[in-house]
């Protein structure tokens, strides 16, 4: 599960190494493209190889392991410019995969209430690498304003319109490692860099206390200096237990109030629920989503 950052119609919140070349590789194919630029600094360069997916669904990284039929859920609240709202957001890992870029992801689906209603449902799709790095393949985020559906504007998906996958969570983090691109969508403003800010922190939350938290600082470089950074907090064999913001006008502070397994009934439920959001994705965002190939529910293995 993860917390994107600094959107505040998103809940799913939310990737880095060093310079490189990056396979932008299709179903079929997959065609070499120039040396990826160093988006979020020295050293931040993309390296990604649609060859390192080995085992791309069975994500168990300790920091973000995401297993089907967990559901997570956090709460908090956001500050903007119209005042402080209560916020929560309801993680699942679905029983679904999707393929992109030549490699199968594991489909989260994550739920955003603003005031108790309902502001996005979101699609999101990571894979892990053979190293252990968590990488994301792109968002399909339907937006809402006042329980009516809008549009999914912010859509974005590795190989397409520019888009490339990152990692958002490293095989290993180090206080010594560069910056790392966690996405870059060119064409809808989205870069997210992160920072392995600190590590064996001691954080408490609704869910219990934790004293071997990882904390990523994430950041855009698109945006004003002033915007402000977002904190996530990590706990091994957990995941995501808390984000704070650091300065910025908008800021959302939340903490992981519950986990739990679903039975394979809810699971079958959220699979269905997400699988009819994927089918809608292909005439709200027809000049991206449309080209994806379909969500499936994966039929063993985990």
């Amino acid at each position: 599960m993860f917390q994107r950052r600094n959107r505040l119609t998103a809940g799913s919140g939310v990737l880095m190494l060093v310079l490189g070349t990056i396979t932008l590789a299709s179903t079929a194919t997959a065609a070499a493209a120039p040396p990826s630029p160093e988006l979020c600094g020295p050293g931040s360069a993309i390296n990604y190889n649609a060859g390192d997916f080995l085992k791309p669904t069975t994500i168990s990284n300790k920091w973000l392991s995401l297993k089907p039929g967990m559901q997570f859920t956090t709460t908090g609240t956001v500050t903007s410019a119209d005042g402080v709202h209560e916020h929560s957001v309801v993680h699942t890992v679905t029983g679904l995969t999707k393929v992109i870029g030549g490699v199968t992801t594991r489909v989260l689906w994550d739920r955003d209430y603003q005031d108790g209603q309902l502001q996005e449902s979101e699609l999101a799709f990571f894979a892990q690498d053979r190293q252990g790095s968590v990488w994301l393949f792109g968002e399909y985020p339907e937006e809402y304003e006042g329980g009516t559906f809008v549009g999914a504007p912010s859509t974005f998906i590795h190989g397409l319109a520019k888009a490339q996958a990152g990692t958002m969570m490293p095989a290993k983090p180090s206080l010594r490692a560069p910056d790392h691109v966690q996405a870059y969508a060119p064409k809808v403003g989205f870069l997210d860099c992160g920072t392995v800010f600190q590590k064996n922190q001691q954080v408490c939350v609704p869910t219990g206390c934790y004293d071997d938290v990882l904390v990523i600082d994430e950041y855009n470089p698109l945006e004003p200096p002033d915007a402000g950074h977002q904190r996530k907090f990590y706990s091994a064999g957990t995941g995501l237990i808390k984000v704070t913001a650091v300065g910025g006008p908008d800021q959302e502070f939340m903490d992981l109030v519950s986990t739990r397994m679903m039975s394979a009934a809810q699971l079958d439920e959220a699979n269905a629920a997400a699988l009819e959001q994927d089918r809608r994705g292909y005439s709200v965002s027809r000049s991206v989503y449309a080209k994806t190939s379909p969500a499936e529910v994966q039929v063993g293995g985990s």
